[in-house]
């Protein structure tokens, strides 16, 4: 009862100093933070933790291309060489990484709807053809990367020697075109080895009239004239069998012709056979399917590129020549069947041998 008195008289002399609807507030403010808490805590405490954390990122992302920033510029300034070949280097690793997405994308579109490599557009399918070309090479200097501190190595032996180590993405613009010169005089060098083995198996075909036509167009050759379309397609018969067809070559045949499809010679016979057709095969289906978008779809550099992989070095020939050549190609190659495959191999030779010698 005493207790219950005094708790009585305290709340009559609180209800005597605070109003009623004071008092609702007052223990409702109580039970949620306390009446002093709003004017104690200040606006920051208020932010999420999510704008805390985005703010700092944005603060971090800010301050690192500043001093990005001023590290090329003290590069360019001071070693503008070494600046060239860094700009190009990180340039390089974008180029490599969005290849590698697209090639993904790709992928992973071809398993989602089973789509063969053949029933890709031209440029699905010629992207996945040079991405693998370079996974391969970047992938043999990850290989001799491996034991300890060899990376210091490698950066070195990339740095002397680019074209053999590095893709096209890692060269200067100057080193793309040089490199592709050498490339191209390297396979030249093979061109007067198949032509000679053209010469020697025309006494086995037993039609005269190929034996005929196959004459003529080794003569027009070795005298540095260029042959043309009907000149070629002429002798189309002659690389469906024995003795050009691409399962009767010889090792060392095939060996040239692998030096001219910039491929490795330094194979067994069986390995260079395999791989000349599968090569010939992609080159086959790439010009199926760039007859069906056209030609004139294609930008310069897609143009020069195309001329380049079907053996004509385009670096120092107009767009115009170039989608003429080009045109020709396809001409030939749309037309021959799957057994004169050989035929597109020799081609490499046959159809760019003596271009540069006719224009001029």
């Amino acid at each position: 009862m005493a207790l219950s008195r005094v708790c009585w008289a305290r709340a009559a002399l609180w209800g005597a100093a605070v109003a009623p609807g004071t008092l609702v507030t007052r223990r409702v403010q109580l039970g949620r933070f306390g009446p002093a808490w709003g004017a104690l805590r200040s606006s920051k405490l208020h932010l999420s933790p999510k704008a805390d954390v985005k703010s700092l990122i944005s603060y971090v992302v800010t301050k690192t291309k500043a001093i990005s920033g001023k590290y090329h510029e003290f590069l360019s300034r001071h070693f503008p060489r070494f600046y060239v070949l860094y700009t190009t280097f990180m340039k390089g690793i974008k180029l490599l990484w969005a290849d590698g997405k697209k090639a993904r994308r790709i992928r992973t579109n071809m398993w989602k709807h089973n789509i063969k490599f053949h029933q890709l557009s031209y440029r699905e399918m010629e992207h996945l053809r040079q991405f693998r070309r370079d996974v391969t090479k970047c992938l043999f200097v990850g290989i001799i990367s491996i034991p300890p501190f060899a990376n210091y190595l490698v950066f070195l032996l990339m740095y002397l020697f680019p074209r053999q180590l590095l893709v096209k993405h890692f060269w200067t613009p100057k080193q793309q075109t040089d490199f592709l010169d050498i490339y191209h005089a390297l396979r030249k060098k093979s061109h007067p080895e198949i032509i000679g083995s053209l010469e020697k198996v025309i006494p086995l075909i037993s039609d005269a009239g190929l034996r005929r036509h196959l004459t003529d167009l080794c003569a027009k050759l070795q005298n540095g004239t260029r042959p043309a379309v009907p000149d070629i397609l002429a002798v189309r018969q002659c690389f469906s069998g024995h003795p050009l067809g691409i399962n009767h070559l010889q090792a060392l045949q095939m060996k040239a012709l692998s030096r001219a499809m910039l491929l490795t010679p330094y194979l067994p016979p069986p390995l260079l056979r395999w791989r000349l057709k599968t090569h010939t095969t992609v080159i086959s289906q790439l010009d199926r399917a760039l007859a069906k978008l056209g030609i004139g779809q294609l930008n310069a550099q897609e143009v020069k590129s195309a001329c380049y992989l079907r053996g004509l070095n385009s670096t120092h020939i107009a767009e115009d020549r170039c989608r003429t050549w080009l045109e020709e190609w396809l001409q030939i190659s749309c037309s021959l069947k799957e057994a004169e495959l050989s035929l597109l191999l020799h081609n490499v030779v046959l159809l760019s041998a003596n271009y540069l010698e006719a224009r001029r």
